[in-house]
């Protein structure tokens, strides 16, 4: 009955989904951590993991062009009209897009297996022979997983659209401990490809998890594969700005892996510890909001309730800057000490370390615009409008590309880091003004005093975790773990304590909105209002 209730609570409200989604999350990022801890600890940042990063780029551009682009743009508001319908007739449609997707996939990435031996020197030029075979090597495992993912994601898409966000969120945790039992148990038996098959056992994991949530809603397998039917047509029609969008960005990415293979040997690691780190805030913060708002902004658009839809957007955008302002702050000016803790171990030394702890700095300064634009895109989605955001995108990695060329050589990894913030900032503020001019007046003038509020509590935690980290790192002995960690966690406690108390005494509506969320029973989420009072 317990396990039934897991795999069948629904959330009705923006906030409810939004911390369901941002716990699970925050779970599943520490997690992450823990695999990259471990990461670092037996490879630090050097050939092996320079490889390692390099083999993720061509499965995950296939994953994300076939896979990501569909399920963002084109089948959630598809299945979920009509499954709202006809239940049948819903089901039809996800066991068609289930079967066109496992064939493509696995047509695709058994030729990308075939042609890894090509596809590899031109994502990692820079690379010695030796890297360059290891690279090949963990790239050939690693096509077995956009196959799982794929399908993952399809049920993944039943579970968002049936607004069972609990399941959906726990499969990353799983992914994630797929791969940390790769690189602990099957390197010792298999040698150095266990961390290549540890992505695979994870992507595993994460389409047995997914499908038995959408197994428990209802679904059931069954074989029916129409190209012609009208509405796996329409997936496919919106899907192909969306793909060109994502093309874009993780051709970027690609592109980003090429410059930093022609910088020192472990720069493509540092990159990408820095990356994930930054990206937990964003995870925790700007993703999840943006996931369970979008079923609001949609069913605001069917109706064409501008109003509403703007409420959402405006009220999600406000909660989402409460939040993602604090950490961006606490990863400012905690990074070193972030950075230590979380990899600091075995191989991972001090020169790692510090260039890790600069390239974080420099994603902190975009982490508004990164938690933003998910929530953005989305609204765009929901106007059935995937053109805007290509263009936008398209307009924004191009700003990318060319400031990592100027930056990469007088700043190396941190060049490449700070190239992606002026593209991030960019990209929001491009999209932000199209839905204004799209949609018409925000009333932006109703929400400045209450911005205010945040930056000023914004400002003040700064200085008073500016001002006691010194101090503590007195009373905390910094050449051992703890004494960093203690250091770091009291300095950070104390930062958000005087967030949380301004944000009280200036009466944020935001604070006030979170803490009651907050206190609500976890259970009992679904029980909440609808989102339409939550905007007050």
């Amino acid at each position: 009955m317990i396990l039934k209730k897991i795999f069948q609570n629904q959330s009705k409200t923006i906030t409810g989904a939004a911390l369901i989604l941002a716990s699970a999350t925050f779970v599943s990022r520490l997690v992450g951590l823990l695999r990259d801890r471990i990461f670092a600890h037996y490879y630090g940042a050097g050939e092996i993991m320079d490889a390692y990063c390099a083999a993720f780029k061509i499965p995950d551009l296939i994953y994300s062009l076939l896979i990501l682009g569909a399920l963002s743009a084109g089948f959630i508001p598809t299945f979920t009209k009509i499954f709202n319908k006809q239940k049948k007739e819903g089901w039809k449609l996800a066991n068609n897009v289930i079967n066109i997707v496992g064939i493509s996939m696995i047509t695709i990435c058994g030729l990308g297996i075939i042609f890894t031996p090509k596809l590899a020197p031109l994502i990692a030029p820079g690379f010695t022979k030796e890297a360059l075979q290891m690279v090949i090597n963990f790239t050939r495992i690693m096509f077995i997983s956009p196959v799982l993912l794929g399908l993952s994601m399809v049920m993944g898409g039943i579970l968002q659209s049936l607004r069972q966000f609990l399941v959906y969120s726990l499969a990353p945790i799983f992914y994630n401990l797929g791969i940390i039992l790769g690189t602990v148990f099957l390197v010792k038996y298999i040698g150095i490809d266990g961390i290549a098959w540890g992505v695979v056992l994870g992507a595993f994991m994460h389409l047995t998890i997914q499908s038995t949530g959408a197994y428990m809603s209802g679904w059931r397998p069954h074989f029916y594969f129409n190209l012609k039917d009208p509405n796996t047509r329409l997936i496919g029609k919106l899907m192909i700005p969306r793909t060109m969008g994502l093309a874009i960005s993780q051709l970027n990415i690609i592109a980003l892996t090429i410059l930093a293979s022609l910088l020192a040997t472990g720069s493509v690691a540092i990159y990408n510890y820095a990356n994930n780190l930054q990206g937990v805030a964003v995870g925790i913060i700007g993703i999840p909001f943006a996931l369970a708002a979008f079923p609001s902004l949609s069913q605001a658009a069917a109706k064409n309730d501008t109003i509403k839809f703007i409420k959402n957007l405006m009220s999600t955008s406000r909660k989402i800057l409460f939040l993602i302002i604090p950490a961006s702050i606490l990863i400012l000016l905690l990074r070193a000490q972030i950075v230590r803790v979380v990899l600091g171990s075995g191989q991972f030394d001090w020169a790692a370390t510090i260039s890790t702890a600069n390239a974080l700095a420099f994603f902190a300064l975009s982490l508004f615009a990164q938690a933003l634009i998910p929530l953005f895109a989305r609204a765009f989605y929901s106007l059935e409008n995937t053109k805007t955001p290509f263009i936008i995108a398209l307009i924004s990695e191009l700003f990318t590309i060319v400031f990592a060329i100027i930056l990469m050589k007088p700043m190396g990894v941190s060049g490449l880091a700070l190239a992606v913030s002026i593209g991030a900032t960019l990209n929001m503020f491009l999209l932000f003004g199209s839905l204004r001019q799209k949609l018409g007046s925000f009333k932006i003038q109703n929400h400045i005093f209450d911005l205010y509020k945040m930056l000023i509590a914004g400002l003040t935690m700064a200085l008073s975790i500016q001002i006691t980290k010194y101090p503590l790192a007195k009373i905390f002995n910094q050449d051992y773990f703890w004494g960093i960690l203690g250091q770091g966690f009291f300095a950070g406690i104390i930062g958000l304590v005087v967030y949380s108390l301004l944000c009280y005494s200036l009466r944020l509506p935001e604070f006030i909105d979170f803490w009651g969320s907050l206190r609500k029973k976890w259970l009992k989420i679904n029980n909440l209002p609808e989102e339409a009072d939550l905007g007050k």
